[in-house]
């Protein structure tokens, strides 16, 4: 490679070159070098080397941000996580989760969703990192679901006993597990019968309870 030409490729890579960013916007700049890191390469081959030169800066400013590669997707992934808006509010439990569960397929088709199908599979085999991504990541479907069940107690739709059970993220997690299987995405169809066949039998009142499960209603009889 000719002098000149070494010249060039370091000037393109050299962060000190460029003008000196700071605070918030060197942030954004890191966060968006690693999710256009993850949609190339993955994470398996994500390194914060990689990402310090795509994001024009030093590996220093990476680790005085984040202790870790695993800590910096992680974040990364708030950028493009499910968005937070106004909870669907039709009057019906049904229609809410059936609204919702659209909203989720709907960013699972996105770019994000590609990256995060890549996260999900690496939790496999990195307990650490799996819990991670359960406990900062793939939440907002499962609390906003809870959000319409609480409404769906006022409303009279649901036992307040279901808010204490497994059943709550049923829906969610189903559209997960197809998501991860098939892609997205998830087929219309498929939503609504995960509503109308699985999710409200288990939640709607009267729900079955689990068997021998005699209790009052509230925490005692969950």
């Amino acid at each position: 490679m000719s002098p000149n030409v070494g010249r060039a490729v370091e000037s393109a890579v050299d962060h000190r070159k460029g003008p000196r960013r700071r605070g918030e916007e060197l942030e954004n700049a890191i966060l968006t070098a690693t999710l256009e890191e993850l949609t190339e390469v993955g994470y398996a081959a994500l390194t914060m080397d990689r990402v310090a030169s795509r994001a024009r800066t030093s590996k220093a400013a990476l680790y005085r941000r984040w202790s870790g590669r695993a800590e910096l997707v992680l974040d990364a992934c708030k950028l493009r996580a499910f968005p937070e808006g106004e909870l669907p509010d039709t009057g019906a439990l049904r229609t809410d989760v059936i609204t919702l569960l659209r909203r989720m397929s709907a960013h699972m088709a996105s770019p994000f969703g590609s990256i995060l199908r890549g996260l999900l599979a690496e939790m496999t085999s990195d307990p650490e990192f799996a819990r991670l991504i359960r406990d900062r990541v793939y939440t907002a479907g499962p609390v906003t679901i809870r959000a319409l069940l609480e409404r769906a107690v006022e409303r009279g739709e649901v036992e307040p006993w279901i808010l204490g059970s497994r059943r709550v993220t049923v829906a969610t997690d189903l559209l997960r597990n197809e998501f991860l299987l098939f892609g997205a995405p998830v087929d219309d169809g498929i939503i609504t019968d995960i509503v109308d066949s699985v999710y409200l039998p288990l939640v709607l009142r009267p729900a079955p309870r689990p068997p021998g499960d005699t209790g009052p209603a509230g925490p005692a009889g969950r």
